[in-house]
């Protein structure tokens, strides 16, 4: 496939990485070098009109533009020698991983270059530091199937909270759907918020965890008796964020960590970064955003992460995806 376009060959010095990123709703391939220069980043996201993300059409629309969005990543980075390949092994939805999975382990061979699949969780993590001055911050991590606080403690990014049943970007995203925004839902709805006021609707902490499926219930419950659409974004957006808040400020005081560093496709939404902002300035501490650009789904991510794994030796000998692999089952060799 990439022969058509390039002469590539393999150099080890000031290794170059190209990642895949296929975990959801977002085919991805990024390309990055080990200072950090980010060479190309490009990404074909799925998105509906009404209802959400059916994994077999999602798997669909990647491969129909995986060769596509792969040249263009190369072309648009400038670069003829590459080193490494990585993916994202998970987790996610598998028939989306298995795309990813196949691109690189096809480029890897082609290109008779190295093959490593890591964790796009993490790899979320990592980039953060990357893209701020965050140090040793906790991380509030946000997208569509995962909601966890997290922090490197022991030799692991450990979770020290969590969304019990669904995540922030799929509450989000289910209650679009009941209210007939589509897929992504998230920036509809805080459009949408912008004109609404607040009814009263169930706040669910417990201990360091937080349940939204109450909420999510809810609200729609009172969308189905008439409330008015932009009052229960609102009053969603307040409750689930102002939940979070507490359990971010409750990790970082048993931490006693003064950073927090918000990273996730939720983090695009700034009412969420102005209530975390709010309490960190209260507790003199630091907030960091990772740039909306690389706080969604994206393969530089993979990129960086597979550069720091590989050259701390981390080495495959089965290539395989891992759709239920958690933050915290992953060891920390690379810091």
């Amino acid at each position: 496939m990439l022969e058509k376009y390039l002469n590539l060959i393999v150099c080890f010095e000031n290794m170059i990485c190209l990642g895949i990123e296929s975990t959801a709703h977002t085919f991805a391939c990024g390309i990055i070098n080990e200072k950090g220069k980010v060479f190309s980043d490009v990404r074909e996201v799925y998105t509906t009109e009404k209802g959400g993300m059916v994994p077999i059409k999602v798997m669909e629309h990647h491969k129909a533009v995986k060769e596509k969005v792969i040249k263009e990543a190369i072309e648009k980075s400038g670069q003829k020698k590459f080193d490494l390949v990585s993916y994202s092994r998970g987790p996610g939805l598998s028939p989306c991983l298995y795309v990813g999975l196949e691109s690189a382990k096809d480029i890897s061979k082609e290109l008779n270059i190295p093959l490593l699949g890591v964790n796009h969780c993490i790899s979320h993590l990592v980039s953060g530091l990357l893209f701020t001055k965050a140090k040793n911050p906790v991380f509030l991590f946000c997208s569509g199937a995962n909601t966890q606080i997290i922090a490197l403690e022991g030799g692991k990014y450990r979770v020290f909270g969590e969304a019990l049943s669904t995540a922030l970007g799929n509450t989000l995203d289910k209650f679009g759907r009941e209210i007939g925004l589509g897929f992504p839902a998230g920036p509809k709805i805080e459009e949408l918020a912008k004109k609404g006021k607040y009814i009263e609707l169930p706040y669910n902490v417990k201990g360091m965890d937080v349940e939204l499926s109450g909420v999510l219930t809810k609200a729609s419950e009172l969308y189905r008796k008439g409330i008015p659409k932009e009052d229960l974004c609102y009053s969603l957006q307040e409750t689930v964020f102002a939940m979070l808040t507490e359990v971010s400020e409750r990790t970082m005081a048993f931490l006693k960590k003064k950073e927090l560093l918000l990273i996730g496709g939720v983090a695009a939404n700034k009412r969420f970064g102005e209530m975390l902002d709010i309490m960190c300035k209260e507790r003199n501490a630091k907030f960091y955003v990772v740039p909306l650009k690389y706080s969604a789904d994206n393969a530089v991510m993979i990129a960086w992460q597979g550069i720091l794994e590989y050259n701390a030796g981390v080495r495959e000998r089965k290539h395989e995806i891992y759709p239920y692999e958690r933050t915290d089952d992953v060891k920390v060799k690379w810091r």
